[in-house]
């Protein structure tokens, strides 16, 4: 770590000092004659006299390398402590040192002999009270199971891990079990057999495939409840996509996700079970069937090209106006696109303002709600998903049944020809910028179901993509948008080779059925929701709820 700072104190205490110790906390910390540390609203405020700017120069007698700030943000400060013989004061805090990457810092104060003496008690309260700002409602000292692919997206999560993310967590003092995969489908074993009772929180430092591969190794143990609902799941993004990092922290840049891991709000997270064949597993983020899934796993040869890959896939796939002709059946909740806005804006409250503030980011998201702690809490009205539970400790039942199953009663197949894509998510980001889902919520026990036609125009299919750029892809009429809590999908071709995307991996291209659970998984996100916008103009009351008003 650098030491940013070193104060040299008085060999005796000022009388501010004296004075300080035997009143009530003030926000203020007087260490020496002029050596004031204060939180401010927002902040910690740095001695004027101790702040310096950067050094320029390749001398070192201009002044401090690193530079001194006035002030620092207190989601930014990662700790506070004072030496076992009170001699020393550090905080360490994770500072931008370049656009969209933190590194970790330290301000390092030494303490008088007769300051300590007289202001030990004080100080101890002032170093909590500055944590707790700097947590708010956040758990400190989360104890993190961590989980690095080293091949994942273009390679160098290793790298990614040990020099960027790593330092970041033990300066947050985060106890840490770090694990390295070496095969695919290793995290399920591994997560199948973890002591739970040893962790807080898994951190998958990988692309979107290793939570898949967390939560399902959870999903399939004997107590799949209890772990599914104590393990929180995180993300730092060493992928090509990044969807979970991009949804949960609003960054796909391993710092920043760091940060907002150890910042982090529990946050109860919806899975979706798949069956297929006598197959039962879980799904996070998305399932994809068409010129999504086609994108997304016909692309693998150019993964050494990160996201970009995604770009240049389209444009191939865009000129030969390929469709994926199957049958459909849909567990419809929100028909309109109108009314799955209605549900959008019921569900997002002012209970966000209780998270910005506990957290002191400033932010404001949408967020299913929050209690007076700034806890994330669901609707009143339960979401159809919510309708069974054995009370059991393994996944809890199937309401619809399997893919191998008669059709369940009020289901009806329906033919598509000339599908383009048939896009379900459970995230409102699939990649950054790609806000597909943009209704999403993480709890509301709905899917976002996305259908689009194939025998478009390439012009139109351009412009429907860069429609996802600007955030008008909801709204398009090309774009079919429903909430539905379950549906079963029968390719025409099945087994005749094609793509089918789960949360990004490859299976079998082969009838399907999924079903949601709400609230059935656990993470940690940076405001208790999803950092997407949500659709456009969900805030604004039509004219026809105006007259039904």
């Amino acid at each position: 770590m650098d030491q940013d700072a070193m104060a040299n104190p008085a060999k005796t205490a000022s009388p501010e000092v004296v004075e300080a110790a035997g009143q009530e906390l003030n926000n203020a910390l007087v260490l020496s004659p002029g050596v004031t540390l204060t939180l401010g609203p927002e902040s910690l405020l740095i001695p004027d006299q101790l702040v310096t700017k950067p050094n320029r120069s390749c001398l070192p007698s201009l002044g401090t390398k690193k530079g001194t700030p006035s002030s620092i943000p207190y989601y930014n400060i990662l700790w506070a402590e004072t030496s076992e013989d009170r001699s020393w004061l550090v905080v360490d805090y994770a500072h931008e040192d370049s656009p969209h990457h933190l590194v970790v810092r330290n301000l390092k104060f030494a303490v008088p002999a007769q300051t300590a003496e007289q202001t030990d008690d004080y100080m101890i309260k002032w170093v909590e009270s500055l944590l707790k700002r700097a947590y708010g409602t956040a758990v400190r000292r989360k104890r993190a199971w961590v989980l690095v692919n080293p091949h994942a997206g273009p390679g160098g999560a290793d790298k990614i891990w040990d020099k960027q993310v790593k330092p970041i967590f033990e300066a947050a003092r985060i106890p840490m079990t770090i694990v390295r995969t070496t095969y695919s489908g290793e995290a399920v074993d591994l997560a199948q057999v973890l002591d739970i009772d040893n962790y807080d929180i898994a951190i998958p430092c990988s692309g979107d495939g290793l939570p898949h591969e967390v939560f399902n190794g959870l999903a399939k143990r004997p107590d799949a409840r209890r772990a599914l609902s104590k393990i929180a799941v995180c993300h730092i993004p060493c992928g090509s996509g990044n969807a979970m990092s991009c949804n949960l922290y609003g960054t796909h840049r391993p710092t920043l996700a760091a940060l907002a891991i150890i910042k982090g709000i529990p946050t109860p997270l919806d899975l979706v079970s798949i069956t297929q064949g006598e197959e039962r597993f879980v799904s996070f983020l998305s399932q994809a069937l068409g010129v999504i899934a086609d994108l997304d796993l016909g692309t693998e040869h150019l993964r050494w090209m990160g996201a970009a890959r995604f770009t240049v896939g389209f444009l191939m796939l865009v000129l030969q106006k390929k469709t994926y002709p199957c049958d459909i059946a849909v567990k419809v909740e929100i028909e309109h696109k109108e009314s799955v806005k209605r549900h959008y804006r019921e569900r997002v409250t002012l209970g966000s303002a209780d998270v910005e503030a506990s957290n002191g980011s400033g932010q404001s998201r949408a967020c299913d709600g929050t209690d007076a702690d700034g806890c994330p809490t669901t609707s009143s009205s339960p979401s159809p998903s919510a309708a069974v539970d054995d009370g059991g400790p393994g996944l809890p039942p199937l309401k619809y049944g399997t893919v191998m199953d008669k059709l369940p009663e009020g289901w009806e197949l329906v033919p598509y020809e000339k599908l383009g894509s048939f896009y379900c998510g459970n995230m409102a980001y699939m990649a950054p910028d790609a806000n597909f889902f943009s209704a999403a919520l993480a709890n509301d026990g709905l899917m976002d179901l996305i259908i689009t036609q194939g025998d478009v125009s390439p012009l139109k299919s351009v412009g429907l993509q860069m429609a996802v750029d600007t955030g008008e892809f909801f709204d398009s009429q090309l774009v079919t948008y429903r909430k539905i809590s379950a549906y079963r999908l029968i390719p025409r071709n099945a087994g005749k080779g094609g793509y089918l995307s789960i949360d990004g991996e490859a299976r079998p291209f082969e009838p399907f059925q999924a079903e949601i659970h709400q609230g059935l998984g656990l993470t940690l996100s940076k405001h208790g929701c999803f950092e997407a916008p949500g659709p456009l103009n969900w805030d604004k009351v039509t004219t026809s709820e105006r007259l039904l008003a």
